[in-house]
């Protein structure tokens, strides 16, 4: 058996938004294989920069082992249910001195009418190698944000030569972030409408981390053009949704 969340776990998420577990997802020969994956795939990348490593499982079997674990999916379904779809996955490094910030954003602003509701939608981030902290740009959150629905109407343009997306969320208090600073093989938690970003990495150290994302499979995806080619997985249970999905033949 594989651990999973308490029912005041399941509580904390519900209010604020995010949870910091305080384990190890992966045993120890799961994490340094999934390491060198990561460093296959930024060997790899080409003209891309490192922090741009998207769907990496596209292309890479091997990290479906991972994404339809039991090890993974026993902590996701206390949350998004029995019957669990995966969305995306993503290796994220932020390069020594260079690794740009991450701007205040919620994810679900990006995917807006992508689905047919927005509740639910779990992200695990696993941090790899080094492990993530304050000093090399980890990830932050202001809790409870996501109460707020998730589609903030104050974004602004930013500069991508020094943030990862093109527009943030202007005035957000960073008094109340929450800072996850997380050992190697740790992870967190984070609900999709929940306010967060990340600083520059100024270290010397690269912040690597692993993105894993599913929504409830009574969720529909919607037939619209910024979904063409998108590919999900069902992960656990049934579809309850009409969805198709990579693993399963497609409906008439």
């Amino acid at each position: 058996m594989t651990e999973t969340l308490t029912d005041a776990d399941v509580a904390f998420f519900r209010e604020n938004g995010y949870l910091l577990p305080g384990r190890q997802l992966l045993s120890e020969d799961r994490l340094s294989r999934l390491e060198l994956i990561f460093n296959e795939h930024l060997e790899a990348r080409g003209d891309k920069l490192s922090d741009e490593l998207d769907t990496p499982h596209y292309h890479d079997e091997r990290l479906l082992d991972y994404l339809l674990s039991d090890e993974v999916l026993d902590w996701v379904e206390p949350l998004v249910g029995p019957n669990i779809a995966l969305w995306s996955s993503h290796f994220i490094s932020k390069d020594p001195f260079t690794g740009r910030a991450t701007p205040w954003h919620e994810d679900s602003a990006y995917w807006e009418g992508r689905f047919d509701d927005y509740d639910n939608i779990v992200t695990i981030w696993l941090a790899l190698e080094a492990g993530s902290f304050k000093e090399n740009g980890c990830m932050r959150v202001i809790p409870g944000s996501h109460l707020d629905g998730g589609f903030s109407d104050n974004y602004r343009p930013t500069d991508m030569t020094e943030q990862t997306f093109h527009a943030e969320i202007a005035g957000v208090d960073e008094a109340k972030a929450v800072y996850f600073e997380l050992q190697r093989g740790e992870f967190s938690m984070h609900d999709g409408r929940i306010v967060h970003g990340a600083r520059a990495n100024t270290s010397a150290t690269r912040r690597t981390g692993y993105t894993m994302r599913y929504f409830p499979a009574s969720v529909k995806m919607q037939d619209v053009p910024q979904n063409e080619g998108w590919k999900i997985w069902l992960a656990r249970g049934v579809d309850l949704a009409g969805n198709d999905y990579a693993n399963a033949p497609a409906r008439a």
